[in-house]
């Protein structure tokens, strides 16, 4: 039986990137802020329509550097509702997460509950535009210049995202995307800080470089956290693709959306006017009326006939050790968070995916 999974890498065609391959081999740089490595960064910053671009391997390291950019310390609050790799970026950098509830339409960090978790210790906010969905920037920008609080969002999700024409990677202190083969835009493994002056784009550029300045300099303590040139190079010929790939996605996701928009039981999720959306996921939050509330027996018939949706994000990052103990991770603490990852099922989406799988999945679904 042929398995549909919830998403695939696309991949452009070989013959197209062989000739940047054999720049690489002629030139014999493979990395080290190398050619493709400057174009990349240039082009990105470009499209995305913002001021600098710091390349990494993926994105975690790249998280893990934005946090040790900004000097972070003590306590971040952040979602529960997210990869696990949101919150191991604080683990790593010796911060303590302090969890708070979710919106129950967007599901992105609340900004009506942040204020009471903030503490004497609270140094930063980690938000989460989950789904490339944004969240709401103005309100965490107002509550994070009241309290003198940085913001760090993860934008894995949310690559060519706009609100109101503008890029969302322009709120916050610094914003952290990856490029991972599950990504809108992929360059296999990948990541990248959007931060807006020179001094800090310079300041992460030494940090991911073990924060060498010169041939015998240590400017700071770094790591080894550089794109290469193979990915920079995958990159560069992604971009050319991007409009198709993501026109692609918009098509299957309004496909779903027309099958699955009167199906009882089912909340999907709505994205505003003034949003200019990416597509990455499909995600829907299913009740009571629909399989006896049962979200793992619609998953499991999925899987029967072929298609494998993903439980994005079940358990919930509080659920998980090292987090599980912690005071913010009290099921009292999280009940929206907690009930949607009892509910949410994302649907395969990705270029390649026939609408008639697309109408084979709903009909699964709406036949209950």
């Amino acid at each position: 039986m042929k398995k549909t999974f919830v998403t695939q890498p696309f991949l452009p065609p070989l013959e197209d990137f062989i000739p940047y391959l054999q720049k690489i081999w002629d030139s014999k740089i493979v990395t080290n802020n190398g050619p493709f490595h400057q174009k990349l960064e240039e082009k990105l910053g470009k499209h995305l329509g913002v001021k600098h671009v710091s390349l990494f391997n993926n994105g975690t390291l790249a998280l893990i550097t934005a946090l040790k950019a900004l000097g972070i310390t003590g306590e971040v609050i952040t979602t529960p509702y997210s990869f696990i790799a949101t919150t191991h970026s604080l683990w790593w950098n010796n911060i303590k997460p302090v969890f708070v509830d979710i919106e129950e339409q967007s599901f992105n960090m609340d900004p009506k509950k942040i204020e009471a978790a903030i503490t004497s210790k609270t140094s930063a906010l980690l938000p989460v535009h989950v789904y490339g969905y944004p969240c709401q920037v103005e309100e965490i920008q107002r509550i994070a210049d009241k309290n003198n609080l940085k913001i760090i969002y993860d934008a894995a999700h949310a690559f060519n995202v706009k609100k109101k024409g503008h890029s969302i990677l322009n709120f916050g202190d610094l914003s952290v995307l990856s490029f991972h083969a599950t990504k809108v835009f992929n360059t296999l493994e990948g990541g990248a800080i959007i931060s807006h002056t020179v001094e800090m784009k310079h300041h992460i550029d030494n940090l991911k470089n073990f924060g060498f300045r010169g041939e015998t300099t240590i400017e700071e303590p770094g790591i080894n956290a550089k794109m290469n040139e193979v990915q920079s190079a995958l990159g560069l010929l992604q971009l050319k693709f991007l409009e198709e790939v993501i026109k692609k996605r918009k098509n299957i996701g309004s496909k779903y959306f027309d099958l699955l928009k009167n199906t009882i039981g089912i909340k999907l999720l709505k994205i505003n006017k003034n949003i200019d959306y990416n597509h990455a996921y499909f995600p829907i939050i299913i009740d009571e009326r629909l399989y006896g509330n049962s979200r793992d027996k619609l998953y499991n018939t999925l899987i029967a006939g072929g298609f494998y949706g993903r439980r994005y994000f079940y358990p919930l990052i509080s659920n998980f050790y090292p987090y599980e103990n912690l005071p913010s991770s009290n099921t009292e603490n999280l009940p929206i968070a907690n009930q949607i990852a009892d509910r949410v099922l994302c649907l395969p989406i990705y270029p390649d995916l026939q609408i008639k799988d697309v109408e084979k999945i709903c009909d699964i679904i709406n036949d209950k």
